[in-house]
C-alpha cells in the first residue's frame, strides 16, 4: 500500500494529512483502489461511535466522551494528535497503543480497541469510560477528601504503579488530572502519551522536560537523561501532598522557581546525601538557596508520624534510594487510623467534566459549604447510593 501525491499540496506545511490510500498490482503494477470493504482494514470505522461531548485533552491528544452504536455503552475516544505527522502513526500514539495493550489491571485504563476514520489523521483509541478526573474534583469540591478517602485513593494509585513498574513501564507524566475516577470509587491511571518501556541499566537517552514541572523529580529539573520508576515515585509524594493539603504542593512557574519550593519544603540537597548531584548537566546553570532544614513535619503538622515517614522516603533527593511502589505498599500509613475506606463507599460528584464541556481550569474558587443544620437531599441520595453499592 503506498500514498498517492497531491496534485496542488497545501501550501501550509501544518495542514492535516488527508491523501487517500490506493493498492499496487503485484501482478500488473497498476494502482488500483481500495475495496470500500477493506478501507479501514481491520478496525472498525470511527463513524460507528457517536460523539456526545468533549471532556479533555491528553499529552497527544482530545478525548471525547462517546457512544458505541453497536453496543451502545457509554465510551471514552481519544484522538491521536497528529498535528505535525506526515508519514503516518507518530511514535508517541504507537508507543501508548503497545503499552496500554501490554496492560491489564483495574487501577489503569482499558483500551479496548482502535478505530480510524477515512482520511490518514483520523485514528482513535477506544477506552472505557470514567466520569471523574481528580483535578477537576479538587478544584470543584465543596469539602475536600477526607484522611480515610486520600489512603483509599493512593493505595489504588500504588497499586497501578506496582503493576506498571514490575513490568518496566515508567509513566512519566502522573498528576492528578491523569488520574481518573469512576462512579464506584475506582481509580484508573490514565494517558500513557509519555510512558516509555525502560531497561535495566537504563539507558540516558530521555528527555528531561517530559514530566509536567510541578509533579518534576529534582533530577529531570537538574538534566538528568536517565529516567527510573523513581521518577513515578516522586510524582506519587506530589500528589498525595496535594489530596492532603487540597492544593498543589509545589506549584512553580519555571524550573528554577520549581527548585526554590523544592528546597525550601526538604532543605538543599548536596553530594553527601545525593551522590552525583554535582555532576548533574543543570546544575552549574543555577544557583541553588542553601536552605538547610526539612520542613515537611511543619508542612503536615495533622499528619501522623507514618504518614510523614512516607513522604519522607517518596521525597529522597537521590532516585536510587528513594521509595518503591512495593515500599509504599507496606507503609504503616495505610494501616494506621483513620483506615483506608471501601472505594465503593468513595462519595459521589456532579460530572464536572460534562458541564463545562472538558475546558477545565485548575485553582477554580471552592464552592461555599451548606449549613450543618440543613441536611441537603444530595447528602441523602449519597448515603442511600453507598448503602445500594454494599449491598
Amino acid at each position: 500500500m503506498s500514498n498517492e501525491p497531491d496534485a496542488n499540496p497545501a501550501p501550509d506545511p501544518q495542514a492535516p494529512v488527508t491523501r487517500k490510500g490506493f493498492l499496487m498490482s503485484l501482478k500488473t503494477g497498476v494502482p488500483m483502489p481500495i475495496p470500500e470493504d477493506d478501507l479501514y482494514g481491520r478496525c472498525r470505522p470511527v463513524a460507528e461511535f457517536e460523539k456526545l461531548n468533549r471532556v479533555g485533552e491528553g499529552s497527544y491528544g482530545i478525548v471525547y466522551r462517546a457512544r458505541d452504536t453497536r453496543s451502545n455503552e457509554i465510551v471514552a475516544l481519544k484522538k491521536v494528535r497528529m498535528d505535525q505527522e506526515k508519514d503516518g502513526l507518530p511514535v508517541s500514539g504507537l508507543r501508548e497503543i503497545m503499552i496500554l495493550k501490554k496492560c491489564n489491571h483495574e487501577n489503569i485504563v482499558h483500551l479496548r480497541e482502535v478505530v480510524v476514520g477515512k482520511s490518514l489523521d483520523s485514528i482513535f483509541l477506544v477506552m472505557d469510560y470514567c466520569e471523574q478526573d481528580l483535578a477537576s474534583l479538587l478544584d470543584n469540591m465543596s469539602q475536600p477528601f477526607t484522611e480515610s478517602e486520600v489512603k483509599c485513593i493512593t493505595l489504588q494509585v500504588l497499586r497501578a504503579l506496582q503493576y506498571m513498574h514490575a513490568r518496566f513501564i515508567i509513566h512519566r507524566d502522573l498528576k492528578v488530572s491523569n488520574l481518573l475516577m469512576t462512579d464506584k470509587g475506582c481509580i484508573k491511571v490514565a494517558d500513557f502519551g509519555l510512558a516509555r518501556l525502560y531497561g535495566n541499566p537504563p539507558k540516558p537517552v530521555m528527555t528531561p522536560q517530559m514530566v509536567t514541572l510541578w509533579y518534576r523529580a529534582p533530577e529531570l529539573l537538574l538534566g538528568a537523561r536517565t529516567h527510573t520508576t523513581a521518577v513515578d515515585m516522586w510524582a506519587f509524594g506530589c500528589i498525595l501532598g496535594e489530596l492532603l493539603l487540597n492544593k498543589p504542593l509545589l506549584p512553580g512557574n519555571s524550573e528554577i522557581a520549581q527548585l526554590d519550593l523544592i528546597i525550601e519544603l526538604l532543605g538543599a540537597p548536596s553530594e553527601s546525601i545525593w551522590p552525583g548531584f554535582s555532576e548533574l548537566p543543570a546544575v552549574k546553570n543555577f544557583t541553588l538557596s542553601e536552605q538547610p532544614y526539612n520542613n515537611l513535619k511543619t508542612k503536615f503538622h495533622m499528619l501522623c508520624q507514618p504518614g510523614r515517614e512516607l513522604l519522607n522516603i517518596l521525597f529522597i533527593y537521590n532516585p536510587n534510594t528513594r521509595a518503591s511502589a512495593d515500599e509504599c505498599l507496606t507503609s504503616k500509613y495505610f494501616t494506621s487510623a483513620p483506615l483506608p475506606c471501601d472505594a465503593r463507599l468513595m462519595p459521589t460528584f456532579p460530572q464536572h467534566r460534562i458541564l463545562s464541556g472538558g475546558q477545565q481550569q485548575r485553582q477554580m474558587p471552592q464552592a461555599t459549604q451548606p449549613p450543618t443544620d440543613n441536611i441537603p437531599i444530595s447528602d441523602l441520595l449519597n448515603v442511600f447510593i453507598k448503602r445500594q453499592r454494599l449491598e
